[in-house]
């Protein structure tokens, strides 16, 4: 194995394990989907899956993981919007 192919690796599996505290925190109602923290773990679980899913060619998954990305992605600008708003308004 190169060390590229280590990195994508931990990239999947470090995503995997992010997507799972995301769901558990959830799950357990430790946090929301409005929190910013929520929205980063999903961000990032994403990305590594996408990546490792592009490496091997599972081309559903990385497009799958991509999309879920990009929620995230939007739903964290969203949450910062509507702190930033909130705050210039007091």
């Amino acid at each position: 194995m190169t060390p590229v192919d280590i990195a994508v690796e931990a990239a999947g599996w470090a995503g995997a394990l992010l997507i799972l505290l995301g769901y558990l925190l959830i799950t357990t109602g430790k946090l929301t989907g409005k929190s910013l923290l929520y929205q980063a773990i999903n961000v990032l679980g994403a990305a590594g899956f996408a990546l490792n899913g592009w490496w091997h060619r599972a081309l559903p998954s990385a497009a799958l993981n991509v999309v879920w990305l990009l929620i995230g992605a939007i739903a964290s600008w969203r949450i910062i919007r509507k702190r930033a708003s909130s705050t210039s308004a007091m």
